[in-house]
């Protein structure tokens, strides 16, 4: 991942945050913690790192946009970097979270500006992102126009009270009436799948 420093263990006060905030064992926040600080002995993951890994999920479309977004919603303090408590939580979520849970990150993630609301724009943003990371068969443009009108017709449905504006509750409560939107939505959890599946390689 190129980032650099030292090896370090992990707390008792680390490990038992983790076990309480995440379904993992000991022994699997262990395994995960070696990989992590294999991958990044410094403790910290990079945006630049972790584009480089997601993108390597989807090898024949353009993820740097839709990488971008992910990284914003695991950096939950919004350091530019992650580190190992907050990447554990995110990829619990992911891979293993309620419905509820892995719609609350992918409202980080749509809500681009942080203000607890998305908008029209920022969904534009985000369905671009997602339909990027498809192989393109058609033209940039056209590609361009029906992501254009996904989002749109995504938002009108999501917005209840018609007030040009996404809350948390009505954008949950949307993807939880439409198992496809859900489905598109929560694009973000093929990472933490695979990531998951890597570490149980290690029990």
């Amino acid at each position: 991942m190129g980032c650099t420093g030292s090896k370090h263990e992990l707390s008792a006060a680390d490990l038992g945050f983790l076990k309480s905030h995440t379904s993992y064992s000991e022994k699997k926040i262990k395994n995960w913690y070696k990989g992590f600080m294999t991958d990044c002995p410094n403790g910290e993951l990079t945006r630049e790192s972790f584009i480089q890994i997601y993108k390597q999920f989807f090898p024949k479309g353009r993820a740097e946009n839709f990488c971008e977004h992910v990284f914003r919603a695991f950096d939950s303090d919004n350091s530019g970097k992650i580190d190992f408590k907050e990447f554990l939580q995110a990829i619990n979520i992911t891979s293993q979270g309620t419905p509820d849970k892995k719609l609350e990150m992918a409202f980080r993630m749509y809500d681009c500006n942080g203000d607890g609301s998305i908008d029209q724009a920022e969904m534009r943003r985000i369905i671009t992102a997602i339909y990027e990371l498809i192989p393109e068969e058609t033209d940039q443009g056209e590609r361009q126009i029906e992501a254009d009108e996904r989002a749109l017709n995504i938002f009108r449905i999501m917005d209840k009270n018609s007030d040009g504006i996404l809350s948390r509750d009505e954008f949950i409560d949307g993807c939880l009436h439409d198992e496809q939107l859900y489905q598109l939505l929560t694009q973000s959890n093929r990472f933490g799948d695979t990531r998951e599946s890597q570490s149980s390689l290690d029990d």
